[in-house]
């Protein structure tokens, strides 16, 4: 069996209901390899929903979406203990946690208790009812949806949840005739079925080949770098950063970079890291963890710009 050619597969039938947004369905596709949650920031209307769905169809995995609003309370999410009239007895009712993708669509529209309710499930994949633990089955994946333009009504995710994001992928519109197309086939009702390619054997198969992939020792201190000149600019000459860095990038941001740039690798067909696969993870791995500090925000300095500053002044092995 040739898994660069069952992938293939997988982008060919994701591609029959998604239009364009390649780094969106590469993104979803990196995590599913390395067990990577992702959020995702857009506008509504860009295929967000409809992304994760194609995914699902095509690897016949479970698919529940929640919709995140004001009043939503972790039981809504992670399920809870009720009492049962008839036996009466209480029994755990499961919620839609329970899944192998999960759409938490607006995630910024509920209040930090309910998305602190994703917390547990997101890193040890387990979930905590009353006095019982269930584990959650795999592949398990939390893609997260939020809305950039709307902010009232919305609250700001806490670091400690989005630390448990892979990626932060800021998700831009379609091209003039990537928008044709959409426009085109929505009207007249024309997007393919999408058929089941992968099973989840096969992706554990994907799993084990990507963690097969070489990184040579030089790129992986290249990635160690780049991440400690997040937390100490200075020591890399990078004085201009000092009063714009309130936190560096985690330690997590580490081992997620060290996965994604293999799952990259991967992708592009290749069976080794290159400095081109860190130059395409880096920014979707780091946007969402180096913290500005208050003066940065208010002179609008976006984190993308600072993370550019460090690739520039880092030497590429």
């Amino acid at each position: 069996m040739n898994l660069h050619e069952k992938l293939n597969e997988l982008k060919v039938e994701i591609a029959k209901g998604v239009v364009g947004q390649e780094e969106m369905v590469n993104s979803i596709l990196i995590g599913l390899l390395t067990n990577g949650h992702i959020l995702l920031e857009g506008v509504p209307g860009l295929a967000k929903t409809t992304t994760v769905k194609c995914v699902s169809q095509a690897l016949s995995l479970n698919f529940k979406r929640i919709q995140f609003t004001p009043d939503l309370l972790p039981s809504d999410i992670i399920g809870a203990q009720i009492f049962d009239m008839k036996t009466n007895e209480f029994k755990i009712k499961k919620g839609p946690i329970f899944t192998n993708l999960l759409l938490a669509d607006e995630i910024n529209r509920a209040p930090a208790k309910v998305q602190s309710a994703l917390l547990e499930v997101m890193q040890e994949r387990q979930v905590t009812i009353a006095d019982d633990t269930f584990k959650i089955d795999t592949p398990f994946l939390v893609l997260a949806t939020q809305n950039p333009i709307e902010q009232e009504g919305a609250y700001t995710l806490p670091e400690a949840q989005l630390d448990r994001f892979m990626f932060k992928i800021v998700v831009s519109y379609n091209t003039k005739e990537q928008e044709y197309e959409i426009a085109k086939k929505a009207t007249m009702n024309s997007f393919e079925e999408i058929n089941k390619v992968l099973d989840k054997d096969i992706l554990e198969k994907l799993k084990q080949a990507v963690k097969q992939i070489h990184i040579d020792k030089e790129l992986e201190e290249y990635i160690i770098d780049i991440i400690d000149a997040s937390r100490n600019p200075k020591d890399y000459g990078l004085e201009e950063l000092v009063d714009t860095i309130h936190f560096g990038a985690s330690p997590r941001a580490t081992i997620d970079m060290f996965k994604a740039v293999k799952a990259s690798a991967f992708l592009r067909g290749n069976d080794f890291v290159s400095p081109i696969d860190i130059a395409l993870v880096v920014k979707n791995i780091l946007r969402h963890r180096i913290i500005l500090t208050y003066e940065a925000m208010a002179k609008e300095i976006n984190v993308d710009d600072v993370i550019q500053k460090i690739l520039e002044k880092i030497v590429i092995p």
